[in-house]
């Protein structure tokens, strides 16, 4: 065996391939991390490359929040590491939304109770060649995504696109396939001032002023379409470029307020699909001059709550014939499909911290508002948690969940559905009949805020089981530090009730 590269050099993995007599042997063979279909579209990644001349290669994960965090490398020397890993810092897996780290990582488990966690250590980006993409907006710049993998070649458990993966492998096991369509809502506002002074700076720094793009209210007229298409084409325009399955564009009732809707794709695809468009609104967005944001409800007057509907259905893997469906005209659904449904209602509050992980999000549910506030179905109603769309012999029949908020992480909020649903099939549950009046038809609430959802997330034994207790105890720990220093904080409304009257 010879030594290839100095192993202390932890830039881009150097030391992770072996040599086998005159033979390489890679991180990605060593450990089996490709498929065939991942190693003929390395092939073609390292084509393109040359081809196109490209000078850089960003490689990203998605943390915890579902933010795309990595390091951007040379090309070459990305094709040298692409079956080696890049190494990255597992402090990127222990910061709350503040990019604080919340863990006491320099302690013995580095608070995970994991020794490969401590003291800030090196685990390995591992990219998922079949994703990779040139940024249309970036010059000469490639992207692709990865997965968190250990020095042995296990998966970082508190990855979630890996937990994700394991979800659908399990429901692959089981014969099935998930397909979700995606419809998001998200506001774009005019940059004003960045706020980029020292002061301004902070975990977080000042958010910065923008101003109206439209003045909303005339939901889907032409007139403010055309207000805001400028900026629309130019996102449309690199959406599109990236191959990304855009089917719609379109302005909504809220003031400088848009939605996106795609079109439905299976598996890791759409939640990739998710967390890339996220980024790269924001990127073309900043780039001319505009911001966007996918935080529900940003407190600027007269501004509406986005949410992030999510179409879902389950097919088979053999005839790719959709498992929702009903063959008997009087049913909109299949017994598979009602008993699926009935488990996402049931899991309906526990799973909420993962379709609205935000404090901000909580906001949003409000009767008679078009968003949901209880557990509840009904036939094409949109003021329901579950809209039940299509019918007997309807190819297109979904379920659309109109619980979550566009910031909610995809993995998350799609591994939860997955698993709720499939409950509900296995315990044979009936979710009850269709709600035709969501906002008085008794139903078990809605959780009112961000630590109401921790506690029933924490009271579920369901999700402990199927994510597994490190994962759970994980994940509410960064939730409850999120929670904690909003409850530090003095704000307006206490100012204002407090300061005078007594």
């Amino acid at each position: 065996m010879r030594n290839a590269h100095k192993a202390d050099d932890d830039s881009v993995g150097y030391a992770r391939t072996e040599y086998q007599g005159e033979i390489a042997v890679t991180f990605v063979a060593r450990h089996a991390l490709w498929s065939d279909e991942q190693r003929d579209a390395a092939a073609r990644l390292r084509r393109i490359v040359e081809e196109k001349n490209l000078e850089v290669i960003r490689l990203a994960f998605p943390d915890q929040h579902g933010i795309l965090r990595g390091k951007t490398i040379i090309a070459a020397e990305a094709i040298a590491s692409l079956e080696s890993g890049c190494s990255i810092t597992t402090t990127m897996l222990a910061k709350d939304t503040s990019h604080r780290t919340v863990f006491p990582v320099f302690t013995s488990g580095g608070g995970f109770g994991m020794k490969e966690m401590e003291g800030a250590a090196d685990v390995l980006m591992v990219a998922d060649p079949t994703t990779f993409r040139v940024l249309p907006w970036a010059p000469a710049t490639g992207w692709v995504l990865c997965d968190l993998h250990f020095g042995d070649g296990r998966p970082v458990p508190f990855a979630t696109r890996g937990l994700y993966r394991k979800v659908l492998d399990d429901l692959s096991g089981r014969g099935h396939d998930f397909v979700a369509g995606l419809e998001v809502e998200f506001h774009i506002f005019k940059l004003d001032d960045a706020h980029m002074r020292p002061e301004d700076a902070g975990q977080p720094g000042t958010p910065p002023s923008v101003s109206l793009l439209s003045h909303g209210y005339q939901y889907l007229t032409e007139q403010r379409f055309d207000q805001m298409e400028p900026v629309l084409e130019i996102l449309r325009r690199d959406i599109v470029a990236l191959g990304l399955p855009l089917r719609s564009v379109e302005v909504e009732f809220g003031p400088s307020q848009c939605e996106f809707t795609f079109a439905p794709k299976k598996g890791l695809e759409p939640a990739d699909n998710m967390v890339l468009f996220r980024s790269a609104v924001k990127q073309i967005a900043r780039r001319h001059g505009y911001h966007a944001t996918f935080m529900c409800r940003p407190k600027l007057p007269n501004v509406f709550a986005s949410g992030w509907h999510l179409h879902q259905s389950i097919v088979s893997r053999a005839s790719g014939e959709n498992q929702f469906m009903a063959k008997d005209g009087s049913e909109p659904l299949s017994a598979f499909g009602r008993a699926y449904l009935a488990g996402l209602l049931d899991h309906a509050r526990a799973s909420t911290v993962f379709t609205t992980p935000t404090i901000n999000g909580y906001k949003r549910y409000r009767s008679y508002s078009l968003a949901p506030d209880r557990a509840i179905w009904g036939r094409d109603n949109r003021g329901v948690m579950i809209r039940v769309l299509g019918g007997a012999n309807d190819a297109a029949t979904r379920l659309e969940n109109r619980i979550g908020e566009p910031a909610a992480n995809p993995y998350l909020y799609m591994a939860s559905q997955i698993l709720s649903g499939l409950d509900g099939v296995d315990r044979k549950l009936d979710p009850g009949p269709s709600a035709d009046t969501p906002y008085e038809t008794k139903a078990p609430p809605l959780p009112k805020s961000l630590r109401d959802a921790v506690a029933a997330l924490k009271d579920d034994p369901f999700f402990r089981e199927k994510f597994g207790p490190e994962f759970v105890d994980y994940y509410t720990h960064i939730k409850n530090a999120e929670i904690d220093r909003f409850l530090s904080e003095v704000t307006d409304w206490e100012h204002r009730e407090y300061f005078e009257v007594f």
